[in-house]
């Protein structure tokens, strides 16, 4: 996500727009090359797509969106807070609500974004490198590690092993993997959002998915990121409108007291989105009618949430590229936590200090976990380069033998 960041001040700026990359915009001119170039010189390539969590697409880390970065980061706050209010839903209705109030928009906010920078992902070479290891290694290497930490943490030696069963987090990378490869699929069709849902919605009634690469979840959430495809800076402007953030207080505040009369009465399970109407107990157009109404509370929530999300540059901003070393490295103390009975060894948790205790510190874990020096720590494995592995592009081959002395 690199924007230019606008300068901030007393006076509010518009949101920046998005630059365009080479497939869409010519190359520019290297600084002494002459007014016109030879037919036989080709233009610099585009900046490769971007890698889930970092976000960079269109040029180093000064011309990243603060916008964008304030609102990743924020997500990921939301998302470990979630996870740390779970174990305290079964005995505080309030946590629930919160924690049903969060999970309508969290994920569906950071696929949002996920898809708004995956609009000029196509089949280029450099970009399905940068798919290969920006998300696919990620995943194997965070499928294996959670394995192995259950296994030991969780005194469980029979967990398997298996590339094809995502297990907790890391699901997400595997549906980031399949939406990318269908972006070119989603930019030819004539109404790629309606047909998204339309195949969420088969699938929440199809039961004989299965779990392997989680799928159910792939599928129910990909009208998210399909909508992000299709989003323009001028939309997330409009939110930006002082009665639209006036009035995303009264929603959400709603949101929370119909979240606290439904915790007694639905399961959370829904906002997961990892079943079928079937596999829940309930008959198939239950399902369908969920759907829609979570797709509907979605979006709206997501609107809400970026009304207030900041504009300009904030301490915070720097921790926006990091956000997928955030998400999945806290899962280890996340599931450490019901594995070691914290929970259980503490009853002072559950109460409303306790609470406040538990967002905070998942608050600051998280935030410490997107860090650079984390990121720089961990990026042998989120961020490999990996140049062995790769076949050299027959063009960049020739830039450079056209480049070299003598020649």
């Amino acid at each position: 996500m690199t924007n230019s960041v606008q300068p901030h001040g007393r006076h509010r700026a518009p949101l920046p727009p998005v630059q365009e990359t080479a497939a869409t915009t010519p190359a520019r001119r290297a600084p002494h090359s002459p007014q016109h170039a030879s037919p036989q010189h080709s233009p610099r390539p585009a900046a490769p797509a971007p890698r889930p969590g970092t976000g960079s697409a269109d040029g180093p880390a000064k011309q990243r969106d603060a916008f964008f970065d304030n609102a990743k980061y924020l997500a990921i706050v939301l998302v470990a807070m979630a996870h740390a209010w779970e174990p305290l839903t079964d005995h505080s209705r309030t946590a629930e609500a919160l924690y049903m109030t969060v999970y309508t928009f969290h994920m569906p906010a950071f696929i949002l974004i996920s898809g708004y920078f995956s609009r000029s992902f196509d089949m280029r070479t450099d970009r399905l490198k940068r798919l290969v290891t920006g998300v696919a290694v990620p995943y194997v290497v965070f499928e294996i590690a959670y394995t192995l930490f259950k296994r030991w943490a969780d005194d469980d030696p029979t967990q398997p092993i298996s590339l094809l069963d995502p297990w907790y987090l890391t699901w997400f990378l595997i549906a980031l993997f399949v939406w990318r490869l269908t972006v070119p699929l989603w930019k030819v069709v004539r109404w790629p959002v309606p047909l998204a849902l339309g195949v969420a919605l088969l699938a929440v009634i199809s039961p004989d998915i299965g779990d392997d690469l989680d799928l159910q979840r792939v599928l129910q959430f990909m009208p998210f990121f399909v909508l992000g495809l299709f989003l323009k800076p001028e939309h997330f402007q409009l939110v930006r409108r002082r009665e639209v953030r006036i009035l995303s207080v009264a929603v959400f505040a709603c949101a929370v007291l119909l979240a606290y009369w439904a915790a007694p009465r639905m399961t959370s399970v829904w906002f997961y989105r990892r079943d079928s109407a079937q596999e829940l107990g309930v008959p198939w157009w239950v399902g369908v009618v969920m759907t829609l109404a979570l797709f509907g509370c979605s979006v709206v929530l997501t609107a809400c949430f970026f009304a207030w999300v900041p504009r300009r540059k904030m301490w915070f901003t720097v921790l926006g590229a990091g956000t997928l070393y955030g998400y999945l490295l806290h899962g280890f103390l996340a599931k450490g936590s019901r594995f070691w009975g914290w929970f259980e060894d503490y009853p002072w948790l559950h109460r409303p200090v306790g609470e406040v205790f538990v967002s905070v510190v998942a608050a600051a874990v998280v935030t410490a976990l997107c860090t650079p020096v984390v990121r720089r720590t961990f990026r042998f494995a989120m961020e490999p380069r990996m140049e062995w592995a790769f076949r050299r592009d027959a063009t960049e081959v020739a830039r450079e033998r056209a480049g070299s002395p003598g020649r």
